[in-house]
């Protein structure tokens, strides 16, 4: 099983690097709301209470978790091309562990968005943001980036057997994944949420994945939010891709 992952992996890091403006043209989104909102709502780090001297900095860990939800999400659109050209039928036919076919595709997703989210880290360094930058501090980041990019593609791949069609797979991943950005500390403090959207963000796994990032990028990490974040997404992304891998055995057996 371990060797049927590491090739399949490895063919979608080849088909990957044959259209590199694409992995490049996720990019553009969150780059926009990073500059645009970056500068918009830099006031409010005036604001009593706010938790950051700057809200570029405090926006950044934002726009990571955001350009994991648009990438992941694209994850069920290229299965189902893949399940329509009839490879998947060629690998269920192949001694191929199912398991494997899953597995290999959230690890690429995840794989991908790690590299974008680290682009966009460099960016923001050379735009002259403060955040920690430190092994210590871009390594427990990166953890949470990459168990995110495996949950939302396991979502997404999931969403995809249960569907079996494109367009409403890319709109539900658009209805998905907005109200989860609103609904955390991605773009204002909690502490600045009206009452009823934090007994929301209390409920959204992304709300403490964007904690969790804050903190790890944070002058002062705080180990007590990164460690609930962390076991949060965790519990997330092991329920996620467990679904999927059920999904995708209930439609293809």
């Amino acid at each position: 099983m371990v060797s049927d992952i590491w090739w399949l992996f490895n063919k979608y890091v080849k088909l990957s690097l044959r259209t590199p403006l694409w992995s490049l043209f996720n990019l553009i989104q969150p780059l926009i709301w990073l500059l645009i909102f970056g500068q918009l709502f830099q006031s409010m780090a005036h604001l009593p209470g706010f938790p950051a001297a700057s809200y570029f900095d405090f926006f950044i860990p934002g726009v990571l978790v955001m350009t994991v939800l648009f990438g992941s999400s694209w994850s069920g659109v290229s299965l189902l091309r893949e399940i329509s050209a009839g490879t998947i039928d060629k690998m269920l036919v192949a001694p191929v562990s199912r398991l494997a076919i899953v597995v290999s595709r959230l690890l690429h997703a995840a794989v991908q968005v790690v590299i974008q989210t680290s682009i966009i880290l460099v960016i923001a360094t050379l735009l002259g943001s403060a955040v920690n930058l430190s092994l210590t501090g871009v390594l427990p980041a990166m953890l949470i980036v990459f168990l995110l990019g495996l949950t939302f593609s396991a979502v997404s791949n999931g969403l995809a057997m249960l569907l079996q069609r494109e367009e409403p797979l890319v709109v539900l991943g658009n209805l998905m994944t907005m109200p989860l950005l609103f609904f955390s500390s991605a773009m204002v403090p909690e502490s600045l949420m009206p009452g009823w959207i934090q007994s929301l963000a209390a409920l959204n796994p992304v709300n403490y994945a964007v904690t969790a990032i804050r903190s790890a990028l944070g002058a002062t990490p705080s180990l007590t939010e990164y460690a609930i974040g962390l076991a949060v997404t965790f519990g997330f992304t092991v329920a996620a891709v467990a679904w999927a891998f059920t999904s995708f055995n209930a439609q293809r057996e």
